[in-house]
């Protein structure tokens, strides 16, 4: 299906951004693949749009073809020995594939529970919540390369996954996901629990397992209390959730930090700092902001759009809170979003 001139608010969590030259929504993978080549073949610019939570695109809109992808199916195959291996379309809703998994004892994906999108956008940042990364449990993405003009299949360990990052985002616009094949174990009793709060929840100690289905209620109730569940009534969802990449730091660098900053060391010698905690530090604490953008409510980490905010209202709050975080302690916050058509 085409359309002309639709505004991309329409199709993002954020709720703001500009018209579309062109819009067309792809439901098979051949549709999909035709449609990316048919814009190639133009010398078009090119916009692919999964669920649109992980994406801010400027007022002017997008000066070219939008796909988005609506592609949907699964094939699951499973045995006592090897596990399930399940390959989804990369249009399918991320969290209505882990509403299955849990219902069917696929284990892995519990704690990627509520986070919005599709399973399409997964592999290119790698989407993490709550100790776990999509990365861990992905077997292959198939894609479709548009540099060649072929199909291309990688295993899990040419994607380059990495902290909030991927091959696909590294080399961004080149690879169309086609769909994602996901290793699973089976069993009742979720992977071990890794994040403090989470564990809190379930009332276990860290590292314990506990229920699939116990595990995804919590990780919803918390995500919800957080403004990170995805809801039209809550303006705290009006967002893209987390907007900036928690920073990885030179040891040294992490050192200067003062004495209460969270640091989690990791396996190449670097640490990891808390954005949230340099935000909050540096004098930005929820809600702050006089509108129409501010930041959530509930949770520094996210900018949000309380009605009427425009993508340069978002983009002025967002640099405001990068100024002062660099200004406070010299570390200079990366933006998770794909900024379309904007520069921060």
């Amino acid at each position: 299906m085409t359309s002309d001139s639709p505004l991309l608010a329409d199709h993002t969590t954020f709720r703001v951004g500009g018209p579309a030259r062109h819009l067309v929504t792809a439901t098979t993978e051949r549709d999909l693949i035709a449609a990316v080549r048919a814009a190639d073949a133009r010398g078009e610019p090119l916009l692919v749009l999964g669920g649109g939570s992980n994406v801010l695109v400027g007022d002017a809109g997008f000066p070219g073809t939008v796909v988005v992808v609506a592609t949907t199916g699964e094939i699951a195959d499973e045995s006592p020995c090897a596990g399930a291996y399940v390959t989804v379309a990369a249009g399918e809703p991320w969290d209505g594939f882990v509403a299955r998994a849990v219902e069917r004892e696929w284990v892995g994906l519990e704690t990627l529970s509520g986070v919005p999108g599709s399973v399409g956008a997964t592999p290119v940042q790698n989407v993490g919540a709550y100790g776990a990364e999509a990365g861990q449990w992905i077997g292959r993405v198939r894609t479709f390369d548009r540099a060649t003009g072929r199909v291309a299949s990688f295993a899990a360990a040419d994607c380059g996954f990495g902290y909030r990052t991927s091959r696909f985002k590294q080399a961004p616009g080149r690879y169309v996901i086609l769909s994602v094949e996901f290793q699973l174990k089976l069993g009742p009793l979720s992977e071990p629990i890794r994040y403090a709060e989470l564990a809190a929840r379930l009332g276990v100690p860290v590292g314990e397992r506990a229920p699939l289905g116990q595990v995804r209620h919590a990780v919803l109730e918390l995500r919800r209390s957080k403004g990170t569940l995805v809801d039209p009534a809550d303006h705290d969802t009006w967002s893209a959730g987390s907007f900036f990449t928690n920073p990885v730091l030179p040891a040294a660098a992490a050192a200067a930090l003062p004495e209460g900053a969270p640091r989690y060391p990791q396996p190449d010698g670097q640490v990891k700092a808390s954005a949230a905690w340099l935000i909050e530090q540096a004098g930005f604490g929820k809600g702050y902001g006089a509108g129409p953008a501010t930041l959530s409510t509930k949770h520094v980490l996210a900018l949000t759009n309380r009605g009427g905010a425009s993508a340069a209202d978002i983009l002025a709050l967002a640099r405001e809170v990068r100024d002062g975080v660099r200004a406070a302690f010299g570390v200079t916050l990366v933006p998770e979003p794909v900024l379309v058509n904007c520069e921060l």
